[in-house]
């Protein structure tokens, strides 16, 4: 009986565990997304910020870094934001 209950007890815990771990990986927060620059026409690797904006949906309002643009500071329109 007793390890019917143990087992159970770490079944909930992988269940929290695994379920902590998909909300870390794919929920919102910062992630690397790759668009085609309305601008430059080219293709670059963004640092997008997403925050969750309805019941299991992400949606992306700040473009934190850009792989066609050097340095800190992003000096465009982010036009980019419509495409990700």
């Amino acid at each position: 009986m007793t390890k019917i209950i143990v087992l159970e007890a770490f079944g909930v815990l992988l269940a929290w565990l695994v379920a902590g771990f998909a909300i870390w990986k794919w929920g919102p927060g910062t992630r690397f997304r790759s668009v085609r620059c309305p601008e430059t026409r080219k293709r670059a690797d963004v640092l997008a910020v997403q925050t969750e904006s309805e019941f299991g949906c992400l949606r992306v309002i700040d473009i934190a870094g850009c792989s066609l643009i050097s340095g800190p500071s992003i000096g465009c329109p982010k036009t980019c934001i419509a495409r990700l």
